[in-house]
C-alpha cells in the first residue's frame, strides 16, 4: 500500500523531495497515509497521544529516532519521525516511502542524560529554592538513589514524577517531620508517611515496628525505603508517570485536589525539562472527578478501581 502510494505521489509531484523547497530549512516533507494515525509525545506506544491525523497529511520532519516496533499490513518499522509543528512523533510505518527508515533524515540528537544517580546539583537545578537544606538533602541522596533503583524509577518521566512529589512532600529531606503535626502517625520522612493505616503495613513489609516507633520513618535507614514502598506497594505509581499523568500521581499520594496539584505539576515539568531538554506535550495536571477527594485511606485495589473509572490510562 505505502509503496503504491509513493509511486502515485511521485506522479503528481507531491512526494517529499518535491516539497522541500516550500518547507522550513531544517525540515523535509513527507506524506503520511491512512486515517487515524496518532502523533505521540515520544517514540513509544505508551507515550501520550498529542493529536491524531484524520487522513493523509504532509508533515515536516526534522529528525527521526528509534523506538517501539509498529507493524501493519505493509511492513514494520522501529523508526519514528519527529514533527516539530505537531509536537511529537509519527511512526514511519505510516509514512509513504518504500523504506522502513526515512531517507536523508538525520537521527535525533537526544540530550545527554544526567548520570544514573541523582546528585545535589541535579535537584537544585530542577527545583531551585525548594531545596532549603542542601546538606541534609546531600546526606539522604545515596539511600534515595538506591530506593529509586529498587522501585524501577529509572526513566526521565518516572524520576521527574518521584522527585517532584518528594520535593513538595519533604523538600527532599529524609528526616523532616510535618511542621505543627503532633499526631502520633503524622507526616514523616521523604514521602511524609501519614496514618496508622500506612505505618502499620509499611512496618509489616519491612519487619520493623513503625507503630511502636514511628520516628523510624524519618531515619536515614528507613525514610527512602518507605518512600519506595509507598510508590510501588501501597500504590502503583510508575504507570501514571509513564503516561505523563501527574493528576493521578498527585491523587495517589493522598491529598484532596486543589492548587497544590498545579504546583506539583509545574515541578514535574521542570524536572522533565532538566532530564530531557524539553517538556513533552500531553502532560495531564488535573485529576478525574472520582479522584478529587482525599484518597489517602483507600487500599491499593480501591484506588486502582477509582483511577480506572476516572478514565484509566488509555
Amino acid at each position: 500500500m505505502r509503496r503504491l502510494l509513493t509511486a502515485l505521489l511521485a506522479c503528481i509531484g507531491i512526494i517529499a523531495t518535491a516539497l522541500v523547497a516550500a518547507s522550513p530549512a531544517y525540515a523535509t516533507v513527507f506524506q503520511t497515509y491512512g486515517s487515524g494515525v496518532n502523533v505521540r509525545a515520544d517514540a513509544y506506544l505508551s507515550s501520550p497521544v498529542v493529536t491524531t491525523l484524520p487522513g493523509p497529511t504532509s508533515v515536516d520532519v526534522d529528525c527521526q529516532k528509534e523506538g517501539d516496533l509498529v507493524s501493519n499490513s505493509d511492513g514494520s518499522s522501529r523508526w519514528w519521525a519527529h514533527v516539530p509543528a505537531l509536537g511529537g512523533y509519527v511512526t514511519v510505518v505510516y509514512v509513504a516511502i518504500p523504506e522502513d527508515k526515512l531517507p536523508g533524515v538525520p537521527e535525533c540528537d537526544d540530550p545527554e542524560p544526567p548520570g544514573e544517580d541523582v546528585t545535589l546539583a541535579d535537584v537544585q537545578a530542577m527545583f531551585g529554592s525548594r531545596i532549603v537544606n542542601p546538606s541534609i538533602v546531600q546526606t539522604g541522596l545515596p539511600s534515595l538513589n538506591q530506593a529509586m533503583r529498587d522501585a524501577n524509577i529509572n526513566t526521565p518521566y518516572r524520576k521527574a514524577a518521584f522527585l517532584a512529589t518528594l520535593v513538595h512532600e519533604s523538600r527532599l529531606e529524609y528526616n523532616i517531620r510535618e511542621i505543627g503535626d503532633t499526631r502520633p502517625y503524622g507526616g514523616r520522612g521523604f514521602i511524609q508517611l501519614t496514618g496508622d493505616f500506612n505505618y502499620g503495613p509499611a512496618g509489616q513489609y519491612f519487619g520493623i515496628d513503625l507503630l511502636g516507633n514511628p520516628d523510624l520513618a524519618m531515619s536515614l535507614q528507613w525514610s527512602a525505603p518507605i518512600a519506595r514502598w509507598y510508590w510501588t506497594v501501597a500504590r502503583n505509581i510508575n504507570p501514571y508517570a509513564d503516561a505523563l499523568d501527574m493528576g493521578r500521581v498527585n491523587a495517589a499520594i493522598g491529598y484532596p485536589a486543589g492548587t497544590e496539584d498545579q504546583r506539583r505539576c509545574d515541578s514535574f515539568k521542570n524536572a522533565i525539562r532538566y532530564f530531557t531538554g524539553s517538556v513533552p506535550s500531553g502532560i495531564i495536571c488535573t485529576r478525574p472527578a472520582p479522584l478529587a477527594g482525599d484518597t489517602s485511606q483507600l487500599t491499593r485495589t480501591q484506588f486502582d478501581t477509582l483511577a480506572k473509572n476516572g478514565g484509566g490510562l488509555g
